[in-house]
């Protein structure tokens, strides 16, 4: 049986797994984060990540399966959220231990509908590293069309690596 998957806003009972995963070493190169972050300002985040969109310029909701007991599985980002041009980028994030189970697919979907047909966006975009071959077929299957290539664009450990940017067009 498949296991669907809902989204959710952030709670403060979700600081612990926030806390791991905006400490956790191995994301930053996806998240351009270079230093860790304090329980107190995580606090202040999610106190300030329920604002209005056009407030906070972004949006982050948990994903979690829709069984009895619930288990957040990662969580999907709306950022430069442009109200003007209509368009924001879009990052999905899973903990390692769900990856391959279709849930980063289930979640694009969902949030692809939502910031389509609720927020009335005209255009998604992302900008993935050449290496993450993961990403790259998830937004490709969902439709996502490669647009531009910035030549050696992210630096990963000593190598440098081009960054595809990916548009959705809402047509």
């Amino acid at each position: 049986m498949e296991v669907s998957v809902a989204l959710r806003a952030i709670e403060p009972e979700d600081i612990d797994i926030l806390y791991q995963w905006e400490n956790d070493m191995e994301l930053w190169v996806v998240s351009d984060t270079q230093k860790p972050f304090s329980r107190h300002q995580l606090k202040q985040y999610i106190q300030g990540i329920n604002l209005d969109i056009y407030q906070s310029k972004e949006l982050r909701l948990m994903i979690e399966t829709e069984e009895d007991k619930p288990v957040v599985v990662g969580m999907i980002d709306l950022f430069d959220f442009d109200p003007y041009h209509n368009r924001a980028g879009v990052g999905v994030m899973l903990n390692k231990e769900f990856e391959g189970k279709g849930f980063a697919s289930q979640a694009l979907e969902l949030f692809i509908d939502y910031c389509f047909n609720t927020l009335g966006i005209f255009q998604l975009y992302s900008s993935i590293t050449s290496s993450n071959t993961k990403s790259i077929k998830l937004f490709e299957k969902l439709g996502f069309e490669k647009s531009g290539v910035r030549k050696k664009w992210r630096k990963i450990g000593r190598t440098y690596y081009d960054e595809l940017f990916y548009q959705l067009i809402n047509e």
